[in-house]
């Protein structure tokens, strides 16, 4: 089973930034595709991010501002958050797809961390 970790949420002036960090432990043959999704209060959860084959695709309201990485040596998925708004606040989740040993195929989601912009 594929487990991941997310960390670096917290409270944020408008702005400013934050760096998400989302670890994955478990047996891991490949990632096909990595993304960070969001969920604000009354919302919809929607994608912000995603990293598919060195391809990077992001939510027009993120433009510019975030940005998507991969350690592949420490499996561990990164978002980093420039010039936050306070539309920014939600909940944020990484979701990862891929195959585990066997070529089992698996897609896994992490617990979710917060992220709040306010003055």
């Amino acid at each position: 089973q594929v487990q991941l970790v997310e960390s670096g949420g917290g409270l944020v002036q408008p702005g400013g930034s934050l760096r998400l960090s989302c670890a994955a432990s478990g047996s891991i043959f490949s990632i096909h595709s990595m993304a960070w999704y969001r969920q604000a209060p009354g919302k919809q959860r929607e994608l912000v991010a995603s990293m598919r084959s060195g391809t990077r695709n992001y939510a027009d309201s993120v433009k510019g501002r975030f940005t998507i990485s991969r350690d592949n040596a420490k499996n561990t998925l990164y978002l980093q958050m420039d010039s936050l708004k306070p539309e920014d606040t939600a909940v944020y989740y990484c979701k990862l797809d891929g195959l585990r040993p066997g070529f089992l195929a698996f897609s896994s989601w992490g617990q979710g961390t917060q992220v709040t912009v306010s003055s």
